[in-house]
C-alpha cells in the first residue's frame, strides 16, 4: 500500500538508544510509513548506524543531517519537515521506543482541523540498558509485569502501560495535562505546520515543541488528546543541553505568541529576507 504517514525522529550522538527505537518502528501493526531522521549533527558512528538498518527495516528511512552547531533541534526538525513526503507526520525522539500499535493509533484517530497530543512512559537508566532487540519484538518492555521484574516502582503512571480501550480513553478525556504540541510524541498535517512556519529556529532547548503547538492553535487548529492510547516509552539519558538562559529565551518567546496571538514565525522554514 501507499505510504501515507511520515514519522521525525530527532537525534543526536546516541546510536544506542537510536536502534532499540527504529526496531520498536519495525514491529508496527500499520506499516505505510517513512521515517525521517531529524540529526542534528551526529557522528559518524550514527551515520553508519542508520545505513546498516536501512536495510533491515520495512519501511524507508529518509536521513536528514547537518553539521554539529550546538543544540539546533528546531533547525533540524524544520529540514526535515521539507524532507517528508507524505500529508501527515508524526513527531517523536530517537529516545522513545513505540509500542506495536503507537503509528495506527495516531493514523486512526487523526483529523483535519487537529493535531493529535500524546506523551511517554519514562524509564530508568537500568531497565532502559536492559531493553533488547528481542525484548521490543516480543513486547516485553510494554509487559509491566516484565518492567516491574526489572525494577519498575508501582505509580499511577504505570496506567500509561496497563490501560486499553475505554480505560484509555476515560483517562485520556480526565487527564488534567494540557493537550499541547510534545515533541516525543504529537502529529499534524503538514500543510498545517507549513502554514505557521515550522519551528521557531530561535528557540534551543526549552519548549519549543509546545509553541509550535500553540501557533498551531492560534491558526484555528484544536489539539486532541491520546495520552493514553499512543504510547511510547522514554529511554533515560543525560541532558548535558539544558541551560536555564535558554530556557527563558524560549519563554519570553513564548509570551509573545501567546499575547499577540502569532501563528506565523520569520525564523522557521522561510527565513524573512
Amino acid at each position: 500500500m501507499k505510504i501515507d504517514t511520515s514519522i521525525i525522529i530527532s537525534t543526536y550522538n546516541s546510536p544506542e538508544w537510536l536502534a532499540k527505537v527504529l526496531h520498536g518502528y519495525n514491529n508496527q501493526t500499520y506499516s505505510n510509513f517513512e521515517i525521517v531522521i531529524a540529526d542534528d549533527g551526529s557522528k559518524q558512528e550514527t551515520i553508519d548506524l542508520i545505513e546498516a538498518l536501512k536495510a533491515e527495516m520495512v519501511y524507508p528511512i529518509i536521513h536528514v543531517w547537518h553539521e554539529d552547531n550546538g543544540f539546533q533541534k528546531s533547525q533540524i526538525l524544520n529540514k526535515a519537515i521539507v524532507q517528508c513526503t507524505t500529508d501527515y507526520i508524526i513527531m517523536s525522539d530517537g529516545d522513545c521506543i513505540p509500542r506495536k500499535d503507537f503509528v495506527e493509533v495516531h493514523v486512526k484517530e487523526r483529523e483535519e482541523g487537529y493535531f493529535l497530543s500524546g506523551g511517554y512512559f519514562m524509564l530508568p537508566m537500568s531497565i532502559s540498558k536492559a531493553i533488547t532487540k528481542d525484548d521490543i519484538n516480543k513486547e516485553h518492555c510494554f509487559n509491566i509485569k516484565w518492567l516491574k521484574k526489572n525494577g519498575l516502582k508501582a505509580s499511577f503512571k504505570n496506567n500509561k502501560i496497563t490501560a486499553k480501550g475505554l480505560k484509555a480513553s476515560f483517562l485520556n478525556a480526565i487527564t488534567p495535562t494540557n493537550a499541547s504540541w510534545n515533541g516525543h510524541n504529537a502529529s499534524g498535517w503538514k500543510k498545517d505546520i507549513v502554514a505557521i512556519n515550522g519551528f521557531d529556529e530561535r528557540m534551543q532547548y526549552g519548549g519549543q515543541d509546545r509553541e509550535l503547538g500553540e501557533r498551531l492553535m492560534n491558526l484555528g487548529i484544536k489539539s486532541k488528546q491520546i495520552r493514553y492510547s499512543a504510547i511510547c516509552i522514554h529511554l533515560d539519558h543525560k541532558r548535558g543541553y539544558k541551560n536555564e538562559a535558554s530556557i527563558a529565551k524560549n519563554r519570553a518567546i513564548r509570551a509573545i505568541t501567546k499575547n499577540e496571538k502569532k501563528a506565523w514565525t520569520d525564523s522557521g522554514i522561510i527565513k524573512k529576507k
